[in-house]
């Protein structure tokens, strides 16, 4: 995928069938033929020295299912955050580890 950055503009130009397939979910979720678009929102940090993935969030798209840890238990009363769809949830101790978009949620305190 080429992504090219002209001051406020972002393009992204797809370079094979899987990601022109996978920009045009993009589009669907974001676009609204309506007018009431979605914002994508950094999650994180992405520094190319350390990070090979910047991620996103699409606000206004409800993130992943909540489970439970089978194993793990919260150790002190803190907030978990889900660091793929930015869910949080406020944990007690000896509550399982919440897990969401299919991975252990992380405390943020």
């Amino acid at each position: 995928m080429q992504i090219r950055v002209d001051r406020n503009v972002i393009e992204f130009e797809p370079e094979n069938l899987q990601e022109t397939a996978s920009l045009d979910i993009l589009w669907k979720v974001v676009v609204d033929c309506y007018g009431d678009n979605k914002k994508i929102v950094p999650i994180g940090n992405f520094v190319p020295e350390f990070d090979k993935v910047a991620k996103f969030t699409i606000e206004g798209v409800p993130g992943g299912r909540t489970t439970y840890s089978d194993i793990n238990k919260v150790k002190k009363e803190c907030t978990y955050l889900c660091s793929i769809c930015q869910k949080y949830m406020h944990c007690k101790p000896g509550d399982p580890v919440p897990k969401c978009c299919g991975k252990e949620m992380e405390p943020m305190d």
